[in-house]
């Protein structure tokens, strides 16, 4: 069988994947997108004002507001039984000067806006298979794809989740740890609205977490031990109204739960580099945490932010220009990627900690944010991907 040949080939189906494939078409490769068939996703995703400002400016998402929700505070309450207790803390979009932090979007939505936009581009071909292995050479990868049809290309692009084959069969090296929470996730009608505002009550198993989704509608997101909330699951979904009652301290009345509750292991995935030898990754190929502070897409998003930054200063007309473009790439995203792991593995250990001076640090953290409007500030652009 006869090869074929792409500039470039982008492996992954997922929001990244798409947002990838488009920014690598519109830099003028030729692209191939491998999209391995799977079920919709019926997830939410809140994105901050950047990646949303990003999906604008790459023909991504025309009008947020025809899709999505505002969110214009976001609430934290410690609703611990400890005896040292952080203090409500309240942020409010308009205290730094902003329309909204950012906006809650369906999965199913963005997804249909990113393959509007890949089906304007004529120099982009979607293949529905998977990628079963590849070997690199000194030009370029030949791939082995799932449908048996072979494929060269210059560029790599990996944004196949944690499981990565892209990452795995190029050598990228990768810390991941399991933790034994899990991650409840269903829309639910409330009795009184949340208005724009994202409320973190924080338990000591992990966040529980009501973000917008219009109307009387939110999005939960509820973080525990995984043997905790599958017995809650299994309780039905009467008692489950109840418990979000409870767990949502009643203030939002009567609860009813608008889609099934489905459960997600959490794991934290790092990699040592995000690019080399003309392979990048993006996505949770790269990282991935649990859902806290928001940052999984997000940062996916400025992952291909800088991937098109990337390719825009390169000469894609030179032979070997994978090469010093996935180096290039590696060094744009470093930062990024160390800062942000650390914040969000920090916030989560300080939420899960028992050592009585952790929770001081934690609440004396909280307490600071709240009166100190510097901290504050830095706190805004830190959770929004300010860079």
């Amino acid at each position: 069988m006869s090869e074929a040949r792409s500039g470039a080939v982008v492996v992954g189906g997922g929001l990244a994947g798409l947002a990838a494939a488009v920014a690598v078409a519109k830099s003028g490769l030729a692209t191939t997108h491998l999209v391995p068939k799977g079920p919709p996703d019926r997830r939410t995703s809140a994105l901050m004002l950047p990646s949303v400002e990003y999906l604008e400016t790459a023909g991504l998402v025309p009008d947020p507001a025809a899709i999505g929700h505002k969110l214009t505070q976001i609430r934290i309450i410690d609703a611990t039984p400890r005896l040292i207790r952080a203090p409500e803390t309240l942020f409010d979009s308009a205290e730094a000067g902003l329309p909204a932090f950012g906006w809650n979007f369906p999965n199913v939505k963005l997804a249909e806006a990113f393959e509007a936009a890949r089906a304007g581009l004529p120099n982009l071909t979607t293949i529905e298979t998977t990628l079963e292995d590849f070997e690199l050479g000194g030009d370029g990868a030949d791939l082995k794809l799932g449908n048996g049809e072979r494929l060269r290309t210059a560029l790599l692009v990996g944004a196949d989740g944690k499981k990565s084959r892209v990452r795995e069969s190029a050598g990228f090296r990768a810390r991941e740890n399991g933790h034994r929470q899990a991650a409840l996730v269903c829309d639910l009608d409330l009795e009184r609205p949340i208005g724009g505002a994202s409320i973190e009550f924080h338990y000591e198993q992990g966040p529980f977490t009501l973000v917008p989704a219009g109307g009387n509608r939110a999005n939960l997101v509820w973080i525990d031990d995984r043997d905790v909330l599958r017995s809650a699951q299994e309780g039905g979904k009467d008692n489950l109204a109840l418990l979000f009652r409870e767990k949502s301290q009643h203030l939002f009345g009567r609860i009813e739960l608008a889609t099934p509750a489905h459960i997600f292991p959490l794991s934290t995935l790092s990699v040592d580099i995000a690019g080399a030898n003309g392979v990048v990754l993006v996505g949770e190929a790269a990282h991935a945490f649990p859902p806290i502070g928001a940052q999984g897409l997000n940062l996916g998003l400025r992952d291909v932010a800088d991937l098109a930054a990337a390719l825009a200063a390169a000469d894609l007309a030179k032979p070997g220009f994978a090469r010093p473009l996935s180096e290039d790439y590696a060094r744009r995203r470093a930062a990024d990627l160390l800062r942000t792991g650390t914040m969000v593995d920090t916030l989560f250990r300080s939420l899960l900690a028992d050592f009585l001076p952790t929770q001081a640090l934690r609440a004396g953290g909280l307490w600071a944010l709240k009166l100190v409007p510097p901290l504050r500030k830095a706190a805004f652009d830190a959770g929004m991907g300010v860079r």
